[in-house]
């Protein structure tokens, strides 16, 4: 008789269909590992933008250059933060819509007060705030502009000039030009006006600014500064660096005849570009010249008496007799 050790061991049975299931993990597991690279990939592309990322009302430190430089030299170490006497920048958080760990301020909230010895460069240790910069009168942080006109006071008529009077720069980054105040008719309107030559972008006049909402905003120079263009030249500035000398002599100059329509060259017409009006016109004057005001308002010269309304057009007061 067969003993028990004679008796061969049974084996497990054998699952069922072993190559359909092991496909099936295989699928599960090629299909998590896509969908997580996929997350990661959103995750990434989302900090990429966000890293490159700044918005307009968000201003970089005395001495950053343009943007894609700054971000590939700051090493997000916070010690101009540190240094800022005033504690106006603030190192950006992951919720906020700046590069994370890049350093800004909002001139809304508190202006760059402009120190003489700018420490925020200073303690920079990568060169991302430009240590060439030792006049802060020289930084370039971004560029105040007159964003809303319509709500600005001094554009209404009425007397505000904050936004002159606090600029570290009064009457070179914004001087106050006068016009006529067509709506009184009698009175001068002192109007803001940037340069942006000489605009450091502190934004204090924004911080100043007494409307609910600020009227003048200092925002990049790259979304608001234009560019010229090297083909066009200014004549008056060649002239000026000619030393005063014309660079198109008066015999280069040429006359050429007018193209006007057929119906222009009837008797009584005149072309519309020219100074001169047709004899017989009202306001031709001896040497048929178009005046310089509506006929009536010409004063007391050549004999004609000035008209009664000329004391009610308004007057633009010189700059000294405003201030």
């Amino acid at each position: 008789m067969p003993t028990a050790r004679d008796t061969p061991p049974r084996l497990a049975p054998r699952a069922a269909n072993p190559p359909a299931l092991a496909r099936r993990q295989f699928v599960f597991d090629s299909a998590r590992l896509l969908c997580g690279v996929g997350v990661l990939g959103l995750a990434l592309s989302g900090y990429s933008k966000q890293a490159l990322a700044r918005p307009p009302l968000a201003i970089r430190p005395p001495g950053a250059g343009p943007e894609e430089d700054f971000l590939g030299a700051c090493i997000r170490c916070g010690m101009c933060v540190r240094d800022c006497p005033y504690h106006i920048l603030d190192l950006a958080r992951p919720e906020s819509p700046v590069a994370t760990g890049t350093p800004s301020f909002t001139a809304r909230s508190g202006p760059c007060e402009m120190c003489e010895d700018i420490p925020c460069v200073k303690a920079c240790p990568t060169g991302a705030l430009d240590h060439r910069l030792t006049d802060i009168n020289q930084s370039r942080m971004g560029l105040a502009v007159l964003s809303d006109q319509e709500t600005c006071l001094n554009f209404l008529g009425l007397r505000c000039d904050v936004c002159y009077r606090v600029c570290p720069l009064i009457d070179k980054a914004i001087t106050l030009d006068l016009r006529p105040n067509t709506r009184t008719g009698r009175h001068t309107m002192f109007i803001p006006t940037v340069h942006s030559e000489h605009c450091t972008g502190c934004g204090k006049c924004e911080n100043a600014c007494v409307t609910a909402e600020a009227s003048i905003r200092v925002l990049p120079a790259k979304l608001v500064k234009g560019s010229l263009g090297e083909h066009y030249r200014l004549g008056w500035e060649e002239k000026t660096r000619a030393g005063g000398h014309s660079l198109v002599e008066d015999k280069d100059l040429v006359d050429l005849p007018d193209r006007l329509p057929e119906g222009m060259k009837l008797e009584g017409h005149f072309d519309p570009g020219s100074d001169r009006l047709p004899a017989g016109m009202p306001g031709d004057g001896p040497a048929n010249v178009v005046p310089s005001l509506p006929p009536g308002f010409e004063g007391t010269a050549g004999g004609k008496a000035a008209h009664p309304a000329a004391d009610s057009l308004p007057k633009r007061l010189p700059v000294e007799a405003a201030r």
